[in-house]
């Protein structure tokens, strides 16, 4: 404390540098946007605290005394180190924020949960995701998918962290031939490889269109509609629930079929720390639900 019970203020040791930079009170006055007098009623109120002078003034300006000498370069450090902290609260501030986005049959509710939990001052958002709306990741609407592998995303571009796997079942109408069995074989299936959604185009969740052909379809609810007229059979995940809200469906655990993979999708080389602290909590909370 100085005998003013102040502490030192950063502006006026602010000010103090930019006289000493133009040597001259009105530059410095000019560049600061401040008027002369009271740019130097600033520096004398410095001078005080300090207990010495720190400049003198000639006919052409200012120059430094000794004490000014002395006290300019620890000044400028001064200055840094707060910009330095303010830059760092700042940048923190900016990453301490997710927007997770998940594809429509996942439940992402725990892991977001334990997120918040974890981190409660962080702005934790999820967006709620089309099939066919994988570039949100990539356009930056979101800083992390999860989603069912694989994705039509280059390995280049994303890093991916495998969080559980889910068997899978075949969906058929009521009367179908194997509506009434106890489970199907992947070898029975073989064949069935075109793609209900865009998220899915290479695993073996798979929808085939039956009998005459028809027009493209990308609703969901539309291709339930489909199978639920015969026309088609489905082969999804068994953590996907939307075929059991819809009357006239029966579902059939699979046999020897490769799992679905869920798994959680970022932009490699994001700074944002949140993401890693997303990767973590979806570990430690999310698995398959039970079949």
């Amino acid at each position: 404390m100085n005998d003013l019970g102040q502490d030192l203020e950063l502006r006026l040791v602010r000010y103090f540098t930019v006289v000493a930079a133009h040597q001259h009170f009105g530059r410095a006055a000019a560049d600061l946007h401040v008027a002369q007098p009271a740019l130097s009623r600033q520096i004398q109120r410095l001078e005080k605290y300090l207990g010495t002078r720190l400049l003198d003034r000639t006919p052409r300006g200012a120059r430094l005394t000794a004490a000014g000498q002395t006290f300019l370069p620890r000044a400028q450090a001064l200055l840094q180190a707060a910009h330095q902290a303010e830059l760092a609260v700042r940048e923190q501030a900016q990453t301490e924020r997710i927007a997770i986005g998940y594809v429509e049959d996942l439940v992402v509710t725990a892991a977001v949960r334990e997120l918040r939990r974890r981190h409660p001052d962080a702005e934790i958002s999820t967006r709620h995701l089309s099939c066919r709306d994988v570039g949100a990741l990539s356009d930056k609407r979101v800083d992390a998918l999860i989603a069912r592998a694989p994705l039509p995303l280059s390995a280049d571009d994303v890093f991916t962290t495998p969080l559980y796997e889910e068997p899978r079942m075949l969906v058929v109408p009521h009367g179908h031939p194997w509506a009434d069995r106890a489970s199907v074989t992947a070898e029975e299936l073989a064949g069935e490889t075109a793609a209900p959604c865009a998220f899915e185009t290479e695993d073996w969740t798979s929808y085939r269109i039956l009998g005459a052909d028809v027009p493209p379809i990308e609703s969901y609810e539309d291709k339930l509609e489909l199978v639920a007229s015969g026309r088609a059979i489905a082969v999804l995940p068994v953590g996907d629930r939307r075929s059991s809200l819809r009357p006239g469906l029966v579902t059939v655990p699979i046999e020897g079929a490769p799992p679905s993979r869920v798994v959680l999708v970022s932009r490699k080389g994001d700074p944002n720390p949140m993401i890693r602290n997303l990767r973590l909590a979806a570990k430690a909370v999310l698995s398959a639900p039970p079949s």
